[in-house]
């Protein structure tokens, strides 16, 4: 009430600029709902969102149950699950998995969505609506459809001398609504063949699947086979939820036979021992149903349950996929089951839960200012990342293209957050981009900005801190002390105003790794605490291993090391923790 009686007054008070810059800060079509372990947001309808936001809850108390993790203490953050609109749309963002690499699958599975363990914490984006894997493509209504028309409708009387009252008959017409059939693309309801092969992919499944996968390499960060994540996650796609109390897992994917009859089965040997990933054809045989069978199997055989565990721990101590696999004794005798199991009646489960087990989400509307950058956080990943320098010319002109598209995609962020100068998300997403990029005075720019939005926002002081850590690397020898100690009071401000934020901590460890210097026990100790804020994360696994190994605590920078270097998808962390483990000690 009082803001509007000042509003309109003849004599604007001293903050109704303030007021103005609120307003103009709309409402968005996109929200966000929250709970205990995920952050959901969507541009879509408000119901499915809730339920969504509020099965993932519940996909999240079944795991806990299934793999005895009910009642611990977690302090993980929570994942960032961002779903976006149709399949065109999805696409358009170009989202470039980094530290994501399923099957490889048959091409007409692609690549489900978008995954990345950042060290700020994971994030992951899916589209919302539903897709078809295509088997064998038949032939499209949009072509056939004029022919039809014509072949069907009476001719015109030739005495008439105008062609016939059907408007069908008119060629234009045809041709005009044809192309709005194909216009619309894979999303359009109306753009459908007949004799088609297909197999439904439910949107609502690969999101389940993600976070199953998510889960599993969170909860339990150790390394593992890749078909082992990917089948994991499967299980959990077809989640069931029967009122407020009843859960269901397990049961089979839809078009499960058709895929069977489709593609030749891979041998079980070749998946379990590893040969598979180093043979491209393989993958044309490959399909996450593939992937579900052998990890449904395994999970459900009381007799297989126990070879299993075995064959993981074996991987996950830093043996071999080969030494592994010698834990399941006779493989062909194993492809043999497989084979049966296939063709008979499969298992599935049903739990019943206490509601309060798994709360409701808090559900609120995004601004047009949050909303603005909702796909540039996503983006943020994939577009900073380039690949190094070579001199190879096929590896150089990659690399070439790489910073062409980052740059592109800086400019466009850097004026869409001056278009929001007081919205502290584009001032922190501007920031750690250009403090990624290397670029100090720009992030210190956008960081001062950040922080005269939201004094003492731990995010922004981290990235204020991380920009004077590249002043004073780069300052004569004799400012450098001073500078460094300065940064690194900035970054205990950050960690004072959030003390479970990974981002404070890994930039204060970053302030002695990268000027050379000794690191402290408190910076190790903050590496740790990290690693356990962000599990799935290689980054922080990997600089612990590193400062591990400098100490000369050889077997502690192995463990730290193993789940980067032998983990189930290849990121760009891996090869530095292979070096390292080979430098190691025995």
């Amino acid at each position: 009430m009082p803001s509007v009686a000042d509003a309109q007054d003849a004599t604007p008070a001293p903050d109704s600029a303030i007021v103005v810059q609120g307003l103009r800060d709309k409402p968005s079509n996109w929200r966000q709902a929250e709970t205990d372990h995920v952050v959901v947001i969507s541009d879509g309808s408000e119901k499915d969102l809730a339920r969504i936001a509020h099965n993932l809850e519940r996909l999240h108390f079944l795991l806990s149950v299934l793999l005895n993790r009910v009642d611990r203490p977690d302090q993980t953050l929570k994942l960032r699950v961002t779903l976006v609109g149709d399949g065109a749309e999805f696409d358009a963002m170009d989202l470039r998995n980094l530290r994501y690499s399923p099957g490889p699958y048959a091409r007409a599975f692609p690549v489900p969505a978008y995954y990345d363990p950042r060290e700020d914490g994971a994030v992951f984006a899916a589209s919302r609506f539903d897709q078809k894997a295509m088997l064998e493509p038949g032939q499209s209504l949009a072509n056939i459809l004029p022919d039809l028309v014509r072949a069907t409708t009476p001719a015109a009387d030739p005495g008439a001398g105008a062609p016939g009252e059907n408007p069908g008959t008119a060629a234009a017409l045809s041709a005009s609504y044809a192309g709005s059939l194909a216009r619309f693309g894979r999303d359009d309801p109306m753009a459908l063949s007949v004799n088609e092969l297909t197999v439904p992919l439910s949107a609502e499944g690969r999101i389940y699947a993600g976070y199953a996968r998510h889960f599993l390499v969170t909860y339990f960060p150790h390394a593992y086979p890749r078909w082992y994540v990917d089948g994991f996650g499967e299980i959990f796609a077809t989640l069931a939820i029967e009122g407020d109390t009843k859960i269901e897992y397990g049961r089979a994917p839809e078009g499960y036979r058709k895929i069977l009859d489709k593609y030749a089965r891979t041998p079980i040997a070749d998946v379990l021992t590893g040969r598979t990933l180093r043979d491209r054809k393989a993958g044309e045989r490959w399909t996450p149903f593939h992937a579900w069978a052998l990890t449904h199997m395994l999970f459900f055989s009381n007799e297989r349950k126990g070879q299993l565990h075995a064959y993981l721990a074996t991987i996950a101590a830093g043996g071999s996929m080969e030494q592994a696999a010698a834990a399941f004794g006779d493989l062909a005798r194993l492809q043999s089951e497989l084979t049966a199991y296939d063709r008979g009646k499969m298992p599935y489960e049903q739990m019943s839960y206490p509601a309060d087990r798994a709360g409701e989400p808090i559900v609120r509307r995004l601004s047009e200012g949050e909303a603005a950058f909702v796909k540039g956080r996503l983006e943020l990943g994939a577009r900073i990342a380039v690949p190094p320098a070579s001199d190879g010319a096929k590896l150089e002109k990659l690399r070439r293209e790489a910073i062409a598209r980052r740059d592109t995609w800086l400019k466009d962020l850097r004026r869409d957050a001056a278009r929001y100068p007081a919205n502290l998300d584009a001032q922190l997403l501007l920031a750690e981009a250009e403090c990624r990029i290397g670029n100090g005075d720009a992030c210190a720019a956008a960081a001062s900005r950040a922080l005269a939005i939201a004094p003492g926002n731990s995010d922004a002081l981290a990235w204020q801190g991380s920009a004077q850590i590249a002043v004073a690397l780069a300052a004569p020898a004799g400012q450098r002390i001073a500078k460094l100690k300065a940064a690194r009071a900035t970054i205990a401000r950050a960690n004072r105003a959030n003390s479970e934020s990974p981002l404070p901590l890994l930039t204060y460890y970053r302030s002695f790794a990268d000027a050379g210097e000794p690191v402290p026990d408190v910076a190790i100790e903050g590496l740790m605490k990290a690693r356990d804020l962000v599990p799935a994360a290689p980054a922080p696994k990997l600089m612990l291993g590193e400062a591990l190994a400098g100490r000369g605590s050889a077997e502690a920078a192995r463990q730290a090391l193993i789940p980067v270097a032998n983990g189930a998808y290849d990121s760009p962390e891996a090869a530095e923790a292979r070096l390292v483990i080979a430098a190691l000690p025995r």
